[in-house]
């Protein structure tokens, strides 16, 4: 018999994943080339060329069993001081190797937080829109997702609301930007706000309140925006990070979490960490490309095809009416929906052949994510299908 949890998990599976396979449906009937999918985060522009050399390099080099073996929980202790000595450079932090734990990408850095934090009955807070698996990730410890309604009008942060929601079960705050969907990225000053406010908090309460920052898109961010390094501005802050999008390497899961040495129980909180990853079932991050990584450090894909899709797209939704706020980071597009019921409206999208994501999944309803992680000549070419949809709901 199934599990009573996986029963509840399975009904309430994934609107992404689901709509990528209403696509790949609608390819065997019209064409591929007929489908305009915009569903899933699935990078198209291709990995540097120094993750190929790194991987040709490490395997004629390096022992095999060294490569391809079990590495201790936490990750090689050179890779690991090779990503500190890194963010140290580029951040002005002051991180060893005894900061980080090398996990299998950010969804799993995320998980091995939460196991760290969460007894049941506690909460973590995030802003809406939200990644849509956060929801899943606490449920699995028990404990509750707990939701910042949106600024749809900038996609910045209800301060008001945020401030109110805290409560001493909030063990999290959980925070993404470059943000998905919205492509929202917080502000120095935005982030001072949020810290202030959490001190404030564990003051009062006398808990511990843990910032979370999952940055997959970091380095994806347009027109010179910077994204501030959160562990600057307050002291229980973890970073999770991933490569599967600054590398576009989603399918090798390697990525890491950072814990600010400053924070309360700091080695009782790594060697934490460290014992997360195993009982998990991860027991340690990809080998191989936990090699790749210092190779590959100051690389990243070339964001400029992403930014002219960004463009493109952005250009062609306002001129058919759409209302969107244009995004900083990531590479998703967040418009408005004409109609309220946001799940109608995708479903009605899929009458031209069109695959965008309901954003109430995001916790934001009246909105859809459309990802542009695809090739620029499907953003050009799904034109009819998008005027289509507009002249059906647009007045």
């Amino acid at each position: 018999m199934i599990s009573e949890e996986m029963i509840r998990l399975s009904e309430g599976s994934s609107s992404i994943r689901a709509m990528f396979e209403e696509g790949k449906r609608l390819a065997s009937i019209y064409g591929a080339e007929n489908v305009y999918d915009f569903s899933l985060g699935n990078p198209s522009v291709e990995p540097p060329a120094k993750v190929k050399e790194a991987i040709i390099n490490i395997l004629n080099t390096e022992d095999p069993n060294f490569i391809h073996g079990y590495t201790n929980n936490s990750g090689y202790e050179d890779v690991r001081q090779s990503i500190a000595d890194y963010t140290n450079k580029k951040f002005g932090t002051n991180f060893s190797y005894e900061n980080i734990v090398m996990t299998n990408g950010a969804a799993a850095a995320l998980n091995i937080i939460f196991r760290c934090i969460l007894n049941p009955g506690d909460e973590i807070i995030t802003f809406a829109p939200f990644f849509t698996e956060y929801r899943n990730y606490v449920s699995i410890f028990k404990s509750t997702l707990t939701v910042v309604p949106a600024n749809t009008e900038t996609f910045e942060v209800n301060f008001d609301e945020f401030e109110k929601l805290i409560s001493p079960k909030t063990r999290g705050v959980l925070m993404n930007t470059p943000n998905n969907p919205s492509g929202a990225v917080y502000s120095e000053e935005t982030i001072k706000k949020i810290a202030a406010i959490m001190e404030k908090k564990q003051q009062e309460f006398g808990t511990d309140i843990y910032l979370i920052s999952d940055e997959p898109y970091r380095e994806l961010v347009y027109e010179n925006v910077e994204v501030p390094y959160v562990s600057k501005y307050y002291k229980n802050t973890f970073i999770a990070y991933s490569f599967s999008k600054s590398l576009s390497l989603p399918g090798e899961r390697i990525g890491y979490v950072i814990a600010n040495s400053e924070m309360k129980d700091f080695e009782k909180m790594m060697f934490a960490l460290n014992v997360a990853n195993r009982v998990a079932g991860f027991v340690n991050a990809n080998s191989l490309f936990q090699r790749v990584v210092p190779y590959c450090l100051d690389c990243k894909v070339d964001v400029e095809i992403y930014n002219k899709n960004r463009i493109e797209l952005y250009n062609m939704l306002t001129s058919l009416g759409f209302k969107c706020v244009k995004p900083a980071g990531a590479f998703y597009m967040f418009p408005k929906t004409p109609i309220e019921d946001d799940v109608a409206f995708c479903n009605a999208a899929k009458e031209f052949n069109l695959l965008i994501v309901p954003g109430s999944g995001f916790g934001c309803k009246g909105h859809a994510r459309i990802s542009y992680c695809v090739s620029h000549d499907t953003i050009v070419n799904s034109y009819p299908a998008f005027e289509k949809l507009a002249k059906k709901f647009i007045k």
